[in-house]
């Protein structure tokens, strides 16, 4: 189990590279996509001025075409979360694999007589790096990004021999993985129809649940927030056809996000996809009001000595979540001390899915559900399409709903939450500068011999270390992190959003 642990966090934080590039794309298609859009530009007649469109026409163009390629994109990125070392070989190899996989299956389509002359979407084709081949979606750029990187890790010391030398080590990286490739394609072209069938029989199970299924998918997402594997949860809904599919523009689009971006700049769209007031907008009401109503809470449950400095550290995070929908500085605040108040948390946010889904709020999203997220994909994109008033209607009483439960629950178990914690726990400070962060760090996670693989995702330092019983909890705290989780050697450290400067710090230490 811990094993697994240390495998699926190690698989989650893979994503993180990729899914890091959507907010600037979704920002650029978010504002070229709309007010490029003939509908605004008719509605706000001073945007049609000749330069400004072409701006925004630019916009759009540059935020779709990675929306256009996010397979290759995951592909490259899971290659070079995964690998080891020498991660840029990683990358490169997953992306020559990518290309030689839709290659095998567009030989073999042609040789079958089954590449589609007509309507590829309803034979369920696509173009990949302009190559016609089967629609995998983001399921093959993944697929092909996992086989690279265990191909990496395996034979990037390999040595061969003499006469061979020169392709030995990392050069024989991006050899193995083109021949893995054709088979990997070849499988494929095999399974990849019955794989299709069964994603969609799934998708249809999910819709056809209504709002109660809506209402669990929230639940168990929030639920997984702790361990750091709700990526993992809730990438295929966004990412693959297990989120729906459309056709736009005479293409099949799958998966949630990737049909609201390409909604998002199709002039014709009137309506935004139903399946993004149940996999995403709920996230709006949560992160925007809940969690801000939860930590005024928590401030005014906390002793009167301690208000000042609990005041600072809860308006950070309650903004941090409000702004960019970035809730693990709060949620760690009382998910260690009070772990009921996390699983009410986790209740009340699948009840805010059912919410958005029953009032068909579609506003979408690039990676969480702040305030600048509900302001591109919401407001810009006006009532028809989005219903976004309704995020306030139901937002506001969710904010109370947070605040009374939470004051309640902590006054009636005096639970220790931050402000409330006994003398010798009492709020303080960071306790080591910047500089010293990251020698603590590593001490802390029993010293530069003991750490195996070190890396992050939004919020979390993600360590493997290879005795866990060498990490020091009270060590690691002093530098500043809102908790640690700790499943078997897979360690998790949260700082918040600049856990990447962590990161960073924490390999330069290690290089020296």
């Amino acid at each position: 189990m811990k094993k697994a642990f240390e495998k699926a966090q190690q698989f989650g934080k893979s994503f993180m590279l990729p899914i890091a590039v959507l907010p600037a794309a979704g920002l650029l298609l978010g504002i070229g996509g709309a007010l490029s859009n003939p509908n605004t530009v008719a509605a706000y007649p001073f945007l049609d001025i000749g330069w400004l469109q072409a701006i925004f026409t630019i916009m759009s163009a540059a935020g779709s075409i990675v929306f256009g390629n996010l397979p290759i994109i995951f592909a490259v990125g899971v290659a070079i979360g995964l690998a080891r070392s020498d991660k840029g070989t990683a990358g490169l190899a997953a992306m020559i694999g990518y290309f030689v996989m839709n290659s095998a299956i567009n030989a073999l389509l042609s040789l079958t007589g089954e590449l589609a002359k007509d309507n590829l979407a309803g034979e369920g084709q696509g173009m990949a790096v302009g190559i016609q081949t089967l629609e995998t979606g983001v399921f093959g750029g993944i697929i092909i990004g996992i086989v690279a990187a265990l191909l990496h890790n395996k034979y990037n010391k390999i040595e061969l021999p003499q006469v061979l030398g020169f392709f030995g080590g990392s050069r024989f990286i991006p050899i193995i993985v083109s021949f893995t490739s054709i088979f990997v394609g070849a499988a494929l072209f095999i399974i990849w129809p019955y794989f299709q069938l069964l994603i969609n029989q799934l998708g249809t199970i999910v819709t056809n649940t209504g709002a109660i299924g809506t209402l669990f998918y929230g639940f168990i997402l929030r639920m997984l927030g702790p361990l750091g594997l709700h990526h993992i949860f809730y990438l295929p809904f966004w990412q693959t056809a297990l989120g729906g599919t459309m056709e736009i523009g005479g293409r099949l689009i799958s998966g949630t996000q990737n049909i609201f971006f390409a909604q998002l700049g199709d002039p014709s769209t009137t309506q935004y996809y139903e399946g993004v007031s149940r996999f995403m907008s709920g996230r709006f009401i949560t992160m925007m009001f809940g969690l801000p109503g939860a930590a005024l809470a928590i401030y005014h449950c906390a002793k009167k000595e301690n208000k000042k400095v609990v005041a600072g550290i809860l308006l950070s995070a309650a903004l941090t979540s409000f702004l960019t929908g970035i809730t693990e500085p709060l949620e760690f605040s009382f998910l260690f001390v009070a772990p009921l108040l996390y699983v009410v948390h986790a209740i009340f946010d699948g009840f805010a899915f059912m919410m958005a889904d029953i009032f068909n709020i579609t506003v979408g999203q690039t990676f969480s559900g702040g305030f600048i997220d509900f302001i591109l994909f919401g407001i810009l994109q006006g009532v028809s399409k989005t219903n976004w008033p309704y995020v306030l209607l139901i937002g506001i009483p969710w904010f109370f709903l947070y605040y009374f439960t939470f004051r309640f629950l902590i006054k009636k178990n005096n639970y220790k939450v931050i402000g409330r914690e006994d003398e010798k726990q009492q709020v303080s400070e960071q306790q080591v500068s910047a500089t010293e962060r990251a020698k603590t760090i590593v001490h802390g996670l029993g010293g530069a011999d003991n750490i195996d693989v070190v890396d992050c995702c939004a919020t979390r330092l993600r360590v493997t270390v290879k005795d866990e019983s060498l990490v020091n909890d009270d060590t690691i705290k002093q530098t500043g992190s809102k908790g640690i989780v700790k499943k078997g050697t897979g360690v998790q450290i949260i700082y918040g959003p600049q856990v990447t400067i962590v990161k960073n710090e924490v390999e330069e230490y290690l290089d020296q």
